[in-house]
């Protein structure tokens, strides 16, 4: 059965963007130090060695991708490719015309429920990745986040987006994983119901 996993880079300070984090710059000031971790020594995108590329190819084996109308807006839905699965965007609104260009893009307008089943039911027996905030307070709430994979960065940012500043109700974690590498300390939760 398909596990839903929210993969976030986060500051020691709770945020997954800088300030200013605005459609004109996207993840606000600073946003890349975050992703330092995903590049290799040489410093371009590919497959870092050791444990951080083994992380990477874990989200890379997830079957279908659940985010946030804004994430993938400010992404440009990925081009239409989040490495060739299904992408399911959480929406209040239909998709703007541009998105008939990403036939792999499916905007989902009836809540956070219906667009986890959606993703879960592409992604078969593979774990479905959550990208985004906002997408992630709902899913908690709704009861269909399983995991947390938290890239925890060694830095303060002092500002800027937070990832959880405001939920409901309290919700229990369990430790299921702790990588750590030079560049981050990479937890793994699973969410206790």
């Amino acid at each position: 059965m398909s596990t839903s996993v929210l993969y976030m880079s986060m500051s020691l300070d709770g945020y997954i963007a800088g300030p200013n984090d605005e459609p004109g710059n996207p993840g606000g000031d600073g946003f890349m130090r975050l992703h330092d971790w995903l590049v290799t020594p040489a410093g371009d995108s590919g497959r870092p060695p050791g444990p951080a590329g083994k992380l990477i190819d874990e989200m890379n084996a997830t079957g279908a991708v659940l985010v946030g109308r804004r994430t993938a807006e400010q992404a440009d839905h990925y081009g239409g490719d989040h490495h060739g699965v299904p992408i399911f965007v959480l929406s209040h609104r239909p998709a703007g015309p541009a998105v008939a260009n990403y036939p792999s893009v499916t905007y989902v307008i009836d809540g956070i429920a219906r667009a986890m089943a959606q993703a879960k039911a592409a992604a078969g027996e593979r774990n479905v990745m959550v990208h985004g905030a906002y997408t992630a307070k709902r899913a908690l709430e709704a009861s269909v986040l399983d995991e947390l994979q938290i890239h925890q960065i060694p830095v303060l940012f002092g500002g800027g987006r937070r990832l959880f500043d405001v939920l409901p109700s309290r919700v229990e974690l369990e430790i299921g994983r702790v990588v750590d590498t030079p560049e981050a300390t990479h937890i793994r939760y699973r969410v206790h119901r």
